[in-house]
């Protein structure tokens, strides 16, 4: 959708912090066209602030620099509608830039575009889709709930996996979650009704833009949770708003093509090529010090648990929804890896970034995986993901490959962040900490 700025009355400028938040800025409409030439200002340290938006205590970002500015210019994505505010308002996405115009590496969307920098040197450029799974809660009590449904009353009970039933009682807020969709130039496809009570996964089509299918996903979670207030309820991508309920897994779907448009993952069989191989094997080798991106909250453990619809050890398979790292069966043509163990909580940008960078890796240094398990993941003897928090936060920081992935200051930006965060989390109750990352994720 075009939209004609003279008809504005106000432009959020805004920009994915580390954690995925969006930090903006409400701006008169009039001054769009300063906005297009990059001169709309925020400070570096914004998209540094811990889960309460707080300033990183020791973030050479801060006083050591003056917490100086940086410029924000527009994406490529241009004005987007604001469905849950009405036509008057439009967000323009920015990323952000040094004074001097060299790009931002604590800026998780430039973390982004250097690996597709690195894949188009190659010749290769990502194919990506993402499925998004969430919950639409009642959170008016002391203690979450699922949603009376707008149809019967009822609140859900149970699991409701790929109920009809479920999607129709909720129509009403899918209908204007599709539109909104049309309307910002997300291309979301299929909805279905989860396990968990009052959960649901939406699917974004795939496409050849990486940076545009991070931020379909980045924009879909804040239409998400915005239309879902809309409607009287709350929306949430937390891992595990129940303790004892599925909780919300964000999967990434990649394959790569070459110049020509050829899948190289393609052989013309069911395996696969030895380049998909050579990508599983270095997503595998990543993933225990790359943990900390696929689950970056105190809440993110709590999902990471056997049998309970969340991968917890280092594996590969065909058709095999316990592993970590799933190949779909299907036509030749559209072999790709499905990576498994994100939470609904992660920000796309960092998650593209360490699983594409990943596959770099692997692909660099012909990393050979172990073979594919079968049969289940969970009762077999596998390497493990990280089970905790601080030790996702210590591979992070003492591994050899996320260097090769992040940029040193990303990395920085990120250990500093998470220890803050992690000191504040442990004066808070089980609740507190629930009603925290309820839409902050």
């Amino acid at each position: 959708m075009s939209l004609d700025p003279s008809k504005l009355r106000n432009i959020r400028v805004a920009v994915a912090d580390l954690n995925g938040q969006a930090r903006a800025k409400r701006v008169p409409a009039v001054q769009y066209e300063k906005l297009l030439r990059g001169e709309a200002k925020m400070p570096l340290s914004a998209l540094n602030l811990d889960i309460w938006g707080n300033d990183i205590a020791d973030s050479p970002l801060l006083f050591e620099t003056g917490d100086a500015d940086g410029f924000l210019r527009p994406t490529e994505r241009g004005l987007v509608p604001m469905p849950w505010i009405g036509p008057e308002a439009a967000m323009l996405p920015m990323w952000m830039y040094h004074a001097d115009g060299r790009p931002f590496e604590g800026d998780p969307r430039h973390a982004l575009a250097t690996i597709k920098a690195r894949l188009e040197a190659l010749g290769l450029h990502a194919v990506t889709a993402t499925e998004l799974e969430f919950y639409l809660i009642d959170d008016t009590g002391e203690a979450f709930q699922p949603p009376r449904s707008p149809v019967s009353g009822r609140r859900a009970m149970g699991s409701a996996t790929l109920s009809m039933r479920m999607l129709d009682e909720f129509n009403a807020f899918f209908d204007a979650l599709f539109e909104g969709c049309a309307a910002m130039g997300i291309d979301a496809d299929t909805a279905t009704s989860e396990a968990g009570p009052g959960q649901f996964e939406v699917n974004l089509h795939h496409g050849d833009d990486v940076l545009k299918q991070a931020d379909d996903t980045w924009l879909f979670k804040i239409l998400v949770r915005r239309l879902a207030r809309a409607h009287g309820m709350a929306a949430s991508f937390m891992a595990k708003p129940y303790a004892g309920a599925s909780g919300n897994g964000l999967h990434l779907h990649a394959s790569l093509l070459d110049a020509q448009g050829r899948n190289v993952f393609d052989n013309g069989g069911p395996e696969g090529s030895e380049m998909l191989r050579h990508a599983i094997g270095g997503v595998l080798a990543a993933m225990p010090d790359s943990a900390l991106i696929f689950a970056p909250h105190a809440n993110s453990y709590a999902r990471l648990v056997p049998h309970a619809h969340a991968p917890t050890g280092v594996s590969w398979a065909y058709e095999n929804r316990t592993a970590s790292v799933r190949v779909p069966v299907g036509p030749p043509k559209a072999r790709r890896l499905e990576h498994r163990t994100a939470g609904g909580d992660v920000n796309p940008y960092l998650l593209m970034s360490a699983v594409l960078g990943a596959m770099l890796i692997g692909i660099g240094d012909k990393i050979t995986p172990p073979a594919p398990i079968t049969g289940d993941a969970y009762a077999q003897d596998l390497p493990q993901i990280p089970g905790t928090w601080d030790e996702a936060v210590a591979r992070f920081e003492n591994s050899d490959l996320m260097p090769r992935i992040f940029t040193p200051e990303l990395i920085d930006n990120m250990i500093r962040t998470k220890r803050q965060e992690m000191v504040g989390m442990a004066e808070l109750t089980d609740q507190q900490v629930l009603e925290l990352y309820l839409e902050a994720v």
